[in-house]
């Protein structure tokens, strides 16, 4: 397999400037906000049932975060989905914390069945969805089992989706095609909502290029890394490196997401290639 550059995706994002809609958390809402924002799309966060399904069609992409679901979050989700899959509108569900309570394991699986085309997810998260024993703790847990990247591509080929797996090596896989993504800094757990933030992105550039799900999900999950690196060296901590986030986002140029894209992203086979 052979990427175009991922330049290509950043300037489709800029030059359609997508409306993403966000169903995220409220812990997330700002922050999601201001970095869909930077790398160049149009957030918009609405959640009541009265509302968000018909604004979804309107949307060019949905972002779907149970961070802090409740029933009639929950219930305007199901059906903004619902208008995502019945309208060819990319959406991308980020199933936070989802092996912590049966709610939301019950809710995931309702939001599965209409078929995201992006799953985001950390490695828990990943092994929680496709079935397997997991220990996670919820949002910050990181299994080092070596079936992971299995796991995720079984995930990738039973929802016939992408699968964009986070963590200190990012996995981008449909089931048949994985790439491995190296990059950001190890400032970036120490942020909260930056993983919400991320799929809203991940959004954006799937909207600005829905033919081409798993390639956009891997231009998008490169420039959040190519993003971090540059943000965590001019930061001094935490609370800074939140704010060079978004400043680098919005510095990152089409040519520098490919340069950077030519040294971070490796191809990593089909399926029955070996490892």
């Amino acid at each position: 397999m052979t990427l175009p550059p991922l330049g290509h995706y950043l300037g489709a994002l800029r030059e359609s400037t997508p409306l993403v809609h966000c169903m995220t958390n409220f812990v997330a809402m700002n922050s999601s906000a201001n970095l869909v924002l930077a790398v160049g799309a149009s957030p918009a966060m609405l959640h009541a049932i009265e509302e968000a399904p018909a604004f979804t069609e309107l949307a060019g992409a949905l972002s779907i975060n149970i961070g802090t679901i409740s029933p009639s979050w929950a219930k305007a989700m199901l059906a903004c989905a619902d208008v995502a899959r019945r309208r060819s509108i990319p959406w991308v569900l980020d199933p936070v914390a989802v092996g912590a309570t049966a709610y939301r394991r019950e809710l995931c699986e309702q939001l599965l069945a209409l078929e995201p085309t992006v799953i985001r997810a950390n490695a828990s998260e990943v092994l929680a969805l496709a079935g397997l024993e997991s220990q996670g703790r919820g949002v910050d847990a990181a299994p080092t089992t070596h079936d992971v990247e299995a796991a995720a591509m079984a995930l990738a080929k039973r929802q016939r989706c992408v699968v964009a797996m986070t963590g200190e090596r990012d996995v981008v896989t449909d089931g048949t095609r994985h790439l491995h993504i190296d990059g950001g800094h190890a400032l970036m757990p120490r942020v909260t909502t930056l993983g919400c933030g991320l799929s809203a992105i991940v959004a954006g550039f799937v909207a600005a290029s829905p033919s081409a799900a798993l390639e956009a999900s891997t231009a998008a999950l490169a420039a959040f890394a190519e993003a971090g690196r540059d943000a965590g060296e001019r930061a001094r901590g935490p609370g800074s490196f939140q704010v060079e986030l978004i400043d680098a986002l919005y510095r990152l140029t089409p040519a520098a997401l490919s340069q950077a894209g030519s040294t971070c992203v490796t191809f990593k086979g089909r399926e029955g290639d070996q490892p």
